[in-house]
């Protein structure tokens, strides 16, 4: 069994990492290194399905699901946007969706993220936010339901 960190607990890493920075000019270059470590997204998951509808740069997100848990992969072609997003996927990737949707995400807030960014990079966070719970809701209702849904129609399972 792992022993993964919650949400919970990497939101307060990353907030402690915050705080070690005195000045938002620091905190952006962070951002950016952050953004240069996440891996390239392979260009088989650079379609328009993966593509975060809402955000100025380009973005796409794949996810994949098994044992129960969801996990984030992401590239933008812009290095801010991708510094954002990995700290979403170091937060939300390998989690429940049950989990992905229950949290607030505080960790945005507390580090100032809602005010220091721009208007557009803020929205386009938001909609970064939107769909990895959007990917998370999907996989609930699919992993959850004693439905199966094959040719466009549901078909009660039998058991």
């Amino acid at each position: 069994m792992s022993t993964q960190k919650t949400i919970a607990e990497t939101e307060k890493e990353i907030v402690e990492e915050f705080s070690l920075f005195d000045s938002w000019e620091d905190k952006y270059e962070y951002i950016i290194d952050l953004g240069k470590k996440l891996p390239p997204l392979d260009d088989q998951f650079k379609i328009k399905e993966n593509r975060v509808k809402g955000c100025q740069s380009t973005v796409w997100l794949a996810t994949d699901f098994h044992e129960g848990r969801v996990f984030f992969k992401a590239d933008s072609d812009a290095v801010i946007v991708k510094g954002l997003i990995s700290m979403l996927i170091r937060v939300l990737s390998g989690h429940t969706p049950e989990e992905i949707l229950n949290d607030k995400l505080d960790f945005i807030q507390e580090i100032g993220m809602t005010t220091h960014l721009a208007q557009t990079r803020s929205n386009g966070l938001l909609s970064m936010v939107k769909q990895m719970k959007n990917f998370a809701l999907a996989y609930k209702i699919k992993n959850g339901s004693t439905k199966e849904y094959e040719h466009g129609r549901a078909e009660t399972k039998n058991n």
